[in-house]
């Protein structure tokens, strides 16, 4: 990602871990930038510094991104950035016009060896940047004639991907992230090579619900990529990766670079390992990738460096080539739309325009891993950074995103954004259309961790001043961004170029999205019941009654006992009290049981690996069977109360417990806790 990050809320964080993308795993785009006179620096925590204007006023930016001036300005940027962000090390890349300019390590590949980041032999994890390489082999194969984009996939594979309202997936739909598919987690990391399935065997295994219409809405899909990968691999014959290595990394001189799993044992030996902190300095296991074409390669910043000049260089690299020039050009300029102007998504690669200077990029994380790679296509420049920790409260970000955001803005600046905006009623009037709660589009739609989707939900504030802010978009700081109205329904960031557009239909808001993830997913309009004034009053609101009820149940007889007091009911009430009142300690246990596996499973990947499957099904099968069992309980004991001549306060209690009950029957319901599937 870039400049900015989706700010990491605690559950949407656990999510954008595993995304390899992300809400945050997308390459952000740099936004726009100073005047040329000003062109600032980015310090360590991200924080844009203006340089002296009187140093920078004799010389072009242009001129100045020499390699000399490019290692001083990272000697004086990427040491203090690491150790600011307690990240063990990283690797930047710089090319420019077909050549390297730049290529150096910062920092160590293993701590407890002490082995400092070779750029030329230590291998990095990229994440979601794996991607360009499957892309650039589907359109080898397209230029070749052995597939065409616009294709039912069901043409090339040996499973079905349903339709979506008759209307099927394409090549097109994948490489945009249109596919319309929801968003699967299972098993997408793994820590032990044992846990690595065949790529047909993972694809096969659950094909995730559409969702919506294909080449409608985007919605970053790792599944959608590895079918594409799949894809290559019938269609060439040959195994993925072996195809990568031939095809893709032989003619482009990448020898230490591969997307095998597990690794060749003489790369292992050169791959960097992976940190949570550099202090904590312990070691992590290699990460495996089971959707393997979207995330598993491993790769030198070198070997990435010859990647980014055979796309600058439209396909070519020295007298080798990977694509013919007009297939470079079709995949780097086929856009596909989003939300109004915003930045598109092309044929694989992210549109990310820097300061006026048209960019393409992807992003990329692991859990530890964090990488990004920038194109500037008519600068013929390239830039690619990865880093091996998540760092000090995930801020591994800040290096990636500071040192792209001080690059572009040292070497590449813009003119000062001009725009002038709406007036203020009307700016008043927009930001309360656009202020509410919304959905992602790229999120888990017919199973249980849909929970986790409809509890991260993003909302957007209205302020005082006509502004917008949305807390999930927030700045270095963590502050939230203020965006305003610059154009009707399409806002800017105050302090960058980023920008935010909304779709209106009949005079309401339905969607949403802002160009630092606008072209891999949208913000739809939450439901009334999954706003969080709704949804988190039924959901925690419910379970404080059942859980005050099964307190009171000992309380009560221990009180009665103290005082010598006999139990005061017979009959059907007293069968219907001590039901109830059993059956909310069922429904609490259940309920407690389900969030707590899920929220177990989102802070430790082990938890969603395939072994783990009998856990779920047995987890959410006791859910599926006591909350209605604890609804009807519940709707008995209150029919019960209601036509008895217990006290007022009886009743109520028994009218609340009911529909504490039944309200947590909608949410299992709804969120799709009910079930007996292991699918995720």
């Amino acid at each position: 990602m870039k400049k900015h990050s989706i700010r990491r809320r605690p559950i949407f964080s656990a999510l954008m871990a595993l995304a390899l993308a992300l809400p945050a795993a997308a390459a952000e785009p740099v936004g726009q930038g100073p005047a040329p006179n000003q062109v600032p620096a980015a310090n360590a925590a991200g924080a844009v510094v203006p340089e002296s204007p009187e140093a920078l006023a004799s010389v072009a930016p242009t001129d100045r991104l020499t390699a000399p001036d490019l290692e001083a300005w990272l000697d004086g940027f990427m040491p203090y950035a690491l150790e600011q962000t307690d990240v063990a090390g990283s690797v930047v890349v710089v090319v420019k016009d077909g050549k390297v300019l730049l290529q150096k390590g910062y920092g160590y590949a293993d701590l407890a060896k002490r082995t400092p980041v070779d750029p030329s032999r230590t291998l990095f994890r990229p994440g979601s940047v794996s991607k360009l390489f499957t892309w650039t082999a589907v359109m080898q194969l397209v230029e070749q004639g052995k597939l065409n984009l616009d294709e039912d996939v069901n043409k090339y594979i040996d499973f079905t991907i349903p339709a979506y309202d008759g209307k099927p997936v394409t090549l097109r739909n994948i490489m945009t992230h249109t596919a319309g598919m929801e968003e699967v987690i299972r098993g997408l990391i793994a820590n032990d090579e044992k846990e690595i399935a065949p790529l047909d065997a993972t694809l096969k295994h659950w094909v995730p619900k559409r969702v919506y219409e294909p080449g409608s809405t985007p919605a970053y899909s790792n599944y959608a990529t590895a079918v594409a990968g799949y894809i290559v691999e019938r269609i060439s014959g040959q195994p993925f990766d072996q195809y990568i290595a031939q095809h893709i990394f032989a003619p482009l001189g990448m020898q230490h670079s591969s997307f095998s799993q597990p690794i060749q044992k003489n790369l292992l030996a050169m791959t960097s390992k992976g940190y949570k902190t550099a202090s904590d300095g312990k070691e992590q296991p290699y990460e495996y990738i089971n959707l393997a074409p979207a995330g598993s390669l491993a790769s030198t910043g070198a070997d990435m460096g010859n990647f980014m000049i055979a796309h600058l260089q439209d396909g070519a690299f020295g007298d080798q080539r990977i694509l013919r020039d007009e297939t470079a050009r079709q995949m780097h300029g086929t856009g596909q739309a989003s939300v109004g102007p915003l930045n598109k998504m092309m044929l694989g690669f992210y549109e990310t325009t820097a300061n006026g200077h048209r960019a393409i990029a992807h992003g990329g994380d692991t859990q530890w891993f964090h990488s990004d790679l920038q194109l500037f296509l008519d600068d013929n420049i390239g830039i690619y950074v990865s880093t091996n920790s998540s760092g000090k409260e995930g801020s591994a970000r800040l290096i990636r995103d500071g040192l792209v955001t001080g690059f572009v803005n040292r070497y590449l600046p813009g003119p000062p954004n001009e725009a002038k905006g709406v007036d203020a009623a009307t700016a008043k009037q927009h930001a309360q259309l656009l202020a509410g709660s919304y959905n992602s589009s790229r999120r888990a739609d017919s199973n249980f961790m849909n929970l986790v989707y409809t509890l991260g939900q993003t909302k957007v504030t209205a302020n005082e001043d006509g502004t917008v802010s949305v807390p999930m978009l927030a700045g270095y700081s963590g502050a939230p961004k203020r965006w305003r109205e610059i154009a009707p329904f399409v806002w800017q960031d105050t302090n960058s170029g980023d920008r935010l557009a909304a779709d209106v239909v009949n005079g309401h808001v339905t969607r949403f999205s802002a160009e630092p993830i606008a072209s891999i997913m949208v913000f739809q309009r939450a439901a009334w019941w999954q706003t969080p004034a709704v949804f988190m009053t039924l959901l925690f609101g419910s379970l404080a009654a059942l859980l005050l009820t099964v307190l009171a149940w000992p309380v009560s007889a221990l009180v009665r006992r103290h005082y010598g007091v006999r139990y005061p009911l017979a009959g059907q009430d007293a069968r219907a009290h001590r039901w109830s009142r059993i059956a909310s300690l069922a429904v609490l246990v259940s309920m407690g049981g389900m969030i707590a596996m899920i929220f177990t499973m989102m802070s430790d990947l082990a938890m969603m690996s395939p072994s783990k499957d009998g856990m779920v099904v047995a987890v959410r099968a006791l859910t599926t069977i006591i909350l209605p069992i604890g609804a009807a309980i519940a709707l008995w004991n209150a029919w019960t109360v209601l036509r008895s001549k217990r006290s007022w306060w009886a009743k109520l209690w028994g009218i609340v417990l009911a529909a504490a009950s039944l309200s947590l029957l909608f949410i299992g319901i709804a969120c799709h806790l009910v079930g007996f599937s292991a699918n995720y």
